[in-house]
């Protein structure tokens, strides 16, 4: 009887770490991953360099690469950037990831972050309709605040036509890196069901980004794919305390308990070790944890992860996926301070949280 049980409680192990995100499925730690904008041409043999000797001894096994418009995308020319990735580029990169066991996980901004202080985004560029507030003119020299309460613009997830041009972005963007995830981002969206918007006045603003949230999964799932967003327009700002940029003051929280439960939250904290994953996995959501650069709180946060993952119940400990460390300079500025070629006075940096956040997680799994 005792080996009988033993059998089943191993069978429902295997089953529930099956769930995780495919790659190198770990059962301390199932995702180690790293997030950065893709390299440019010129940067793309020190990246895959950095992924040999630097990404795979540290047993990273997710690697989310910010592509939004810097890739030669043939479905919509119109929205290359500058000096985009080749094809060719791109395969490197997949092939490197492959012969680590590193998952790909592309990202493309959708919904907000459609703008960047006084420049327009290349999709609003090639397609003003699909402002959600076009009347509010960027500014030629930003500030925050501002009377607008311009961050970032958003598209208008209503809008009839901007599906069928983001969604070919987005296939396109996950065959050439032949990954079964995308990362939507969908972060720090200010401008969501706005009073002046023909199409979205006077909707719910939760219904509103739920419903955006779930399109893009629906549309993920019919090929096979998994959606991956960040957290904050998840969490309450007000009621938590952590304020309308890692929360949502526009009532967009309450999407919460409106998105399919199989999309995967990036909880993201730069300052401190706040405990929100216990609040997705409550909800039946897995999610990640994100530091940035604060190697303080990132040891904190990956301290946290593997205590909720061993202090929770077998329904709960499974949401807990890992940690995600993240890189908000270019790929290129990251890897001349992550080999010597530039330095920086300030005792936190990406690079230093990125070692000691790796570092902290060898300790405690004891490789």
């Amino acid at each position: 009887m005792k080996r009988f049980l033993i059998i089943i409680l191993l069978a429902a192990e295997l089953v529930s770490f099956a769930q995780v995100p495919s790659g190198n499925i770990d059962k301390i730690l199932p995702v180690r991953g790293f997030c950065i904008s893709v390299p440019s041409s010129e940067d793309l043999k020190e990246f895959i360099k950095f992924i040999d000797e630097e990404l795979a001894p540290r047993k990273v096994n997710a690697l989310i690469l910010r592509v939004d418009y810097n890739y030669e995308y043939t479905s919509h020319p119109e929205l290359r950037s500058e000096n985009a990735l080749s094809k060719k580029d791109v395969k490197q990169l997949v092939k490197a990831c492959r012969e680590n066991s590193i998952r790909i996980i592309p990202q493309v901004n959708l919904l907000g972050h459609q703008s960047w202080a006084g420049s327009l985004g290349n999709l609003l560029k090639a397609y003003p309709e699909f402002d959600e507030t076009p009347k509010i003119v960027l500014p030629e020299k930003y500030v925050w605040p501002n009377a607008d309460g311009l961050y970032c613009k958003s598209y208008c997830p209503l809008h009839p036509d901007v599906h069928k041009v983001v969604f070919e972005i987005v296939d396109e963007i996950c065959e050439v890196f032949e990954s079964d995830a995308f990362h939507a981002g969908m972060d720090e969206v200010f401008y969501i069901g706005e009073k002046d918007c023909p199409r979205c006045s006077g909707r719910d603003k939760a219904e509103l980004f739920a419903g955006e949230v779930r399109t893009i999964r629906d549309h993920l799932t019919e090929k096979g794919r998994e959606l991956w967003i960040w957290g904050d327009r998840l969490i309450d700002g007000k009621t938590t305390g952590i304020g309308e940029w890692e929360g949502s003051y526009n009532n967009t929280y309450r999407a919460i308990d409106l998105i399919p439960k199989d999309v995967i939250i990036c909880d993201w904290h730069y300052e401190r070790a706040d405990q929100t994953p216990v609040i997705f996995a409550m909800k039946g959501l897995n999610v990640v944890t994100c530091p940035w650069n604060n190697s303080d709180a990132a040891i904190l946060q990956a301290r946290d992860m593997f205590r909720f993952r061993d202090q929770s119940t077998p329904q709960m400990r499974d949401r807990f996926l890992g940690m995600v460390q993240t890189v908000w300079s270019g790929a290129d500025d990251f890897l001349d301070s992550f080999y010597g070629r530039k330095t920086s006075d300030k005792q936190n940096t990406d690079v230093s949280c990125f070692k000691a956040l790796f570092g902290e997680i060898a300790s405690l799994t004891n490789n």
